[in-house]
């Protein structure tokens, strides 16, 4: 009893080194209880990818034959060692024959998809940054009707997945993240997806799975991670500097698109019923007396977000000026076009 005594003695007598021990230890045991729970998790997956594994074939039946691209500088260059960690073990586990190719700068994987051999699966392990060059590539291919056939699967390792939204559950374990989606790639789970395309006036046609966003909006994004040292004021400190260097910011360009007509086929197309005479004659002897003045309208647009249906609208409001002044049909509030 003395020595317990003793030992709450020494701690009062300690506070301040007491204090932070017991942070220490409490942040300690924090993370190794993280760690352990990872390790179950990798655990349970390579378990569940056994079992594919185990399955039998018969003799003329060869293996399946995945054809990995990895970005190993996606998410501050961790990629290659998530990528070891979580899910190259449920690959080989599956009994799959995995090809392995990384690559080395940005672009790169346009190049080889353009001249990769056919694979029964192509895995994109990296982000949205890697899935673009990868979709890209691949429809750049002049047989590339026959090889979209080929099944595509994404591991989401990079900054930013947006994709994820629409192929997985999110989860704030990166580790469940990851294995999740290794485990559905095997299960054979496939979604179809639209393709946006982006033309340009001399370059190769670009495309996209998510969509196009340009303005100042997606300027600044690119800028964060200048201010990182920032912590979490880093965003809002991207917006400032930005909004100093140029004020109003001025960003030109020519949007067209084609708007959807189509139309359940069992229904006969319907024409607007046409107005009565007297409302007709009403109309023009106005028009006439009082012809409509054109005015200039300014329209201050700092943002383009075009989306697919791959994933959520992005919820936006084009500014206007003046308050007045009602936004023409292109420009939609709320939806995906901005």
């Amino acid at each position: 009893m003395a020595r317990v005594v003793k030992v709450f003695v020494t701690l009062r007598n300690h506070w301040k080194k007491s204090t932070v021990a017991a942070c220490a230890l409490s942040y300690g045991g924090h993370w190794l209880y993280g760690k352990h729970c990872d390790n179950l998790l990798r655990r349970d997956a390579c378990l569940a990818a056994r079992e594919f594994g185990r399955q039998q074939i018969s003799p003329q039946e060869q293996l399946k034959k995945a054809t990995v691209i990895l970005n190993p500088a996606a998410c501050r260059g961790k990629a290659n060692n998530l990528f070891e960690k979580n899910a190259a073990p449920i690959l080989h586990l599956a009994g799959m024959e995995v090809t392995l190719v990384k690559t080395d700068y940005e672009g790169q994987a346009k190049k080889l998809m353009e001249l990769m051999e056919q694979t029964d699966m192509l895995i994109v392990a990296g982000g949205d940054g890697t899935l673009q060059e990868v979709i890209t590539g691949l429809l750049r291919r002049a047989d590339h009707e026959s090889f979209s056939k080929t099944p595509i699967g994404f591991i989401p390792l990079g900054s930013h997945n947006s994709l994820s939204e629409s192929l997985h559950i999110l989860s704030d374990n990166q580790v469940k993240h990851i294995t999740s989606a290794t485990l559905s790639i095997l299960q054979g789970e496939t979604v179809p997806l639209d393709v946006l395309q982006i033309k340009g006036e001399k370059e190769q046609p670009v495309f996209a799975l998510i969509g196009l966003r340009w303005g100042a909006f997606r300027d600044v994004a690119s800028t964060i991670k200048k201010y990182w040292y920032l912590g979490p004021l880093k965003i809002k400190a991207a917006h400032w500097f930005s909004t100093l260097r140029e004020w109003p910011q001025v960003h030109e360009a020519s949007v067209s698109y084609i708007a959807p007509t189509l139309r359940p086929p069992d229904l006969p197309e319907q024409k607007p019923q046409r107005p009565n005479l007297m409302y007709r004659i009403a109309r023009r002897l106005k028009n006439y007396w009082y012809p409509p003045i054109p005015g200039n309208t300014i329209f201050v647009l700092v943002f383009v977000c075009l989306s697919v249906h791959n994933t959520t609208s992005f919820k936006l409001s084009p500014a206007k000026h003046p308050d007045t002044i009602t936004p023409p049909p292109c420009f939609t509030v709320g939806s995906t076009n901005a």
